[in-house]
């Protein structure tokens, strides 16, 4: 799982395999494969950063 903050600042752990979609519209939309929609501070850049971050540490176990 990634972690994100959203825009109230409460921090997320996010299960990176259920993202769907990242945009940024002007503020990043998180959509997961069942429809949730979540709003987050990070960029989409910082997004697919902190998913491959967790997919090289979790494969490299």
């Amino acid at each position: 799982m990634i972690e994100v903050t959203k825009l109230n600042g409460t921090k997320i752990s996010v299960n990176e395999d259920l993202i769907e979609i990242v945009e940024e519209t002007p503020d990043t939309v998180i959509t997961l494969l069942t429809g949730r929609k979540i709003i987050v501070k990070e960029s989409r850049q910082e997004i697919r950063n902190l998913v491959k971050s967790y997919r090289k540490e979790f494969f490299a176990d």
